[in-house]
């Protein structure tokens, strides 16, 4: 079946791994089900697997991709939850200690069929279609917890999202607006940040730049670059809400008096649960909110995606079709 891998991982030329080809059909076993691919979206989360990020060597060849939704055996459309537990595991997956994502321990989704574990899978809402579909497990599904679960925001709260393009910047601000909350974005790119204003966000800006008011929460996915404008723009006890780090994780100032004396929150945020992945499926279909997709490719021109990705140049989220 047609897939596509990784072959081999470089940090300094992370595509020259990445392979569209034949691999193995997957071996039905007990409590896993096989899907068939309808559509899958790409993560950077994917590039690091290329650079030899949180995928060993001696795991190779591995099928790369995390989001997905398609067929099960029985015909029913499905979305397929990235979070895998380990065996036994009781209680939220995203708190599981061995928990993966599928294309770290497991074979990735970006081939024409997956082996998924039956619990992993979620009832797709009827007529919406299979790109939106496979956009929600990561990136939505990221975006949010952070403001559902983790901000402690409420309609009428002003939110600042730092950086704007990437799928969980896009879904960061689409989620907020449909809740009513209060929505800036910052960004390098002028075309990006006019992108953003045609999703609702309220105001935008340069990066560091001093804002006319302080705002409730920061959501934080770029890390060391913008990590002093978080905690400077915030109001005292507001919240930072983190879920990546994509400018690095060692900031040139922790901030930690103003963190302390300002009584800041600083709260860590991974993925979601299949709880809330059902629950973001049925708000997307009821608020008839169209999530971002850049481009969509068949997934034998997959490395155009990955080019575009790994460019910078994209907004929202990159789709394959099987």
């Amino acid at each position: 079946m047609l897939a596509v891998y990784c072959a081999s991982q470089s940090s300094e030329d992370p595509l020259s791994g990445l392979v569209v080809g034949e691999r193995p059909e997957p071996e039905p076993r007990p409590g896993w089900s096989v899907v068939t691919l309808k559509a899958a979206t790409l993560n950077h989360h994917d590039l690091w697997s290329l650079q030899g990020v949180g995928l060993p060597a001696d795991r190779l060849p591995m099928t790369l991709g995390c989001d997905g939704a398609g067929l099960d055996e029985n015909g029913n459309e499905v979305i397929v939850h990235a979070v895998i537990a380990s065996p036994g595991w009781q209680g939220d997956e995203t708190l599981d200690p061995k928990r993966s994502l599928f294309s770290e321990v497991h074979q990735g989704t970006f081939s024409e069929r997956v082996l998924v574990p039956t619990v992993n899978l979620v009832p797709k809402p009827e007529g919406m279609s299979w790109e939106v579909a496979a956009a929600l497990p990561t990136a939505w599904l990221t975006a949010y917890r952070m403001l559902f679960t983790n901000a402690g925001v409420q309609p009428g709260s002003l939110v600042l999202v730092q950086g704007a393009g990437g799928g969980v910047s896009t879904a960061l601000i689409q989620l907020g607006v449909a809740a009513g909350l209060r929505m800036w974005v910052t960004g390098r790119d002028e075309k990006k940040r006019q992108q953003a204003l045609t999703l609702g966000a309220e105001a935008v800006w340069e990066p560091g730049v001093r804002l006319p008011e302080k705002v409730d929460a920061v959501m934080e996915t770029v890390g060391a670059a913008t990590w002093s404008h978080s905690v400077n723009v915030l109001r005292p006890g507001g919240s930072i809400v983190i879920s990546g780090a994509t400018t690095g994780d060692s900031p040139p100032k922790g901030e930690l008096t103003k963190v302390f004396f300002r009584q800041l929150r600083v709260i860590g945020s991974t993925m979601g649960n299949r709880h809330e992945l059902e629950r973001l499926a049925k708000l997307v279909t009821s608020r008839n909110i169209e999530p971002t997709i850049d481009e969509v490719l068949p997934l034998a021109r997959a490395r155009e995606g990955f080019e575009r990705l790994a460019s910078g140049q994209m907004f929202g989220k990159i789709a394959f079709t099987a």
